[in-house]
């Protein structure tokens, strides 16, 4: 069970951008990326952060730049950072999602070389995904991008 107070306030950011209300949710996010010292801030709440601000973007762009801070907390996280606040995954769990957004940035950017490379490195680590709902998810997301790139 989640319990750093600070990813229950991105989920409830996230929860209004699943609501529609985008905008709401690009302004809390940009509070939220205040208050925790933005490039400087915990790896953890970076990542998590950047990682939902990017799919509140009506801008390919910045929804690209946002899922780039992402990846770049994401290397910097623990194991034992992610299970202290009561996250689910270990870091090597939160890979094939993070490239998953990537790769379908850059394949709407037109880069397709990028999209392809994030898309293999999506497949390289998703093994280490349980056959549940969340593992379901990116894996069909994974063949959607694929059929997208073919």
């Amino acid at each position: 069970m989640i319990t750093d107070p600070t990813i229950i306030r991105i989920g409830d950011a996230v929860q209004l951008n699943h609501e529609g209300d985008r905008a709401a949710a690009r302004v809390l996010f940009a509070e939220l990326w205040d208050e925790i010292g933005g490039e400087r801030g915990d790896p953890l709440h970076r990542c998590t952060l950047a990682h939902a601000m990017a799919d509140a973007q009506d801008d390919v762009h910045q929804e690209l730049l946002w899922d780039q801070r992402a990846l770049d907390a994401a290397d910097q996280l623990t194991d034992e950072r992610v299970a202290q606040a009561g996250v689910p995954l270990s870091v090597t769990g939160l890979y094939p999602s993070l490239h998953l957004n990537l790769s379908e940035c850059y394949r709407r950017l037109g880069d397709l070389a990028s999209a392809r490379d994030h898309l293999r490195r999506a497949k390289e680590r998703i093994d280490i995904l349980a056959d549940d709902e969340y593992g379901r998810m990116i894996r069909n997301g994974m063949a959607e991008i694929a059929e997208r790139l073919r």
